[in-house]
């Protein structure tokens, strides 16, 4: 059975309407032989990781950045999970353990998510993860449009990994 991993920072009710809208389109009854496992960001671990064949991410934009939670997540596992870095200390291609693995991205904001996009990126990139769907990108309030988008999202990257 394969395993997708959800790592969420869900402090606000938009970002948790989005976080149960994935959450549900993971679960979706159609999609067999995955199990879905939740995780805030303060609380998932390298193991999480490693144990997982898939990732979905969630975050707020914070002041042109990923949440801090989420960050919190990505520094306290990078070089345990396969994160590569050149001889500066930058970012570098990874063929670690969990290189190539697919994800999914969320991220809501009130102006702006450009920069916490462009931030996860730069940190799954150094993973050598997979982009595996087009990021949902929400601005302002969540409605059932959003939410729906959320859903295919979920049901997407957890499908994925029934191949």
């Amino acid at each position: 059975m394969s395993q997708l991993l959800i790592v969420h920072h869900s402090p606000t009710r938009s970002l948790q309407a989005l976080t149960e809208a994935v959450i549900a389109g993971a679960s979706d009854d159609a999609i067999e032989d995955v199990e879905v496992v939740v995780r805030p960001a303060l609380e998932a671990t390298a193991d999480d990781a490693l144990a997982a064949d898939g990732y979905l991410l969630g975050t707020s934009a914070n002041f042109g950045y990923m949440s801090g939670a989420l960050k919190h997540f990505f520094d306290s596992t990078f070089l345990q999970i396969g994160g590569a870095l050149d001889p500066s200390g930058g970012a570098g291609e990874s063929e670690g353990a969990t290189a190539k693995r697919p994800y999914g991205l969320y991220v809501h904001g009130r102006y702006d998510t450009t920069g916490a996009v462009r931030s996860v990126q730069s940190i799954v990139g150094a993973l050598g993860w997979r982009q595996a769907y087009d990021v949902l990108e929400v601005l302002g309030d969540v409605g059932d449009t959003e939410t729906a988008a959320a859903y295919e999202l979920g049901g997407t990257i957890a499908a994925l990994l029934t191949t």
